[in-house]
């Protein structure tokens, strides 16, 4: 299934400067606030260029695959902080676990029955929440949240949804609004939501990570 339906670049960003990535991160900071996390997304990042992003003062990152997590992981280690961020797959759930703080995107019955079997006491996920039902998107329905939410063997720490892209930043409003209200209903504190083309609206709406990447490379 696929699941982004955003359009995004298929090549790597390149000549990544640590001045400008700095220069982007200390403005982002400057509009979110201190209590909103910030995590470059490293899908397009090679393994060679995230010394960059060290060099940077960049801390929290997000990987979208098991393979790139792995490799990147092991190349760089305890300079960053690591999440994983994309589709997870039910059979690569045994190998995340371990190599991250947070998993951002657990949202099928498949990965919840993995995670029965391989979460550790310390294990902390986000569900994923589809609010616009969008088949190309994984995610759980609202209506179905506070069940999957009681049979999940991970600790649940908050909520994370992807709304569909638009041009207009402020289309994404309603979606980073009902997730808040979902989580405050749930009694859950982070949210995970905004990315470089509304990260702003997000953190209108209560965001507490917000997931960027060109608005900090380019």
């Amino acid at each position: 299934m696929r699941r982004e339906a955003r359009p995004m670049a298929v090549e790597p960003f390149t000549d990544l400067d640590p001045g400008r990535i700095r220069a982007n991160l200390e403005r982002v900071r400057e509009t979110a606030g201190p209590q909103v996390e910030i995590l470059a997304a490293t899908k397009y990042v090679l393994p060679d260029d995230m010394g960059a992003l060290a060099g940077a003062g960049v801390e929290l990152v997000g990987e979208n695959t098991l393979q790139d997590l792995e490799a990147k992981r092991e190349r760089w280690g305890d300079a960053f902080t690591w999440d994983f961020i994309g589709n997870l797959q039910s059979r690569k759930v045994k190998r995340i676990v371990p190599l991250v703080r947070l998993i951002h995107s657990l949202g099928s019955e498949s990965a919840l029955k993995q995670l029965a079997t391989h979460a550790h006491p310390e294990t902390a996920v986000l569900v994923e929440v589809n609010l616009a039902g969008e088949e190309s998107k994984g995610g759980i329905e609202p209506a179905h949240l506070g069940d999957f939410i009681d049979r999940c063997a991970a600790r649940v720490q908050g909520l994370m949804t992807m709304p569909p892209y638009a041009e207009d930043p402020e289309a994404s409003r309603p979606y980073f609004a009902r997730l808040a209200s979902l989580a405050a209903e749930h009694g859950l504190a982070t949210l995970s939501m905004g990315t470089s083309q509304d990260w702003q609206v997000a953190v209108q709406e209560g965001a507490t990570i917000i997931r960027l990447g060109s608005t900090l490379y380019s």
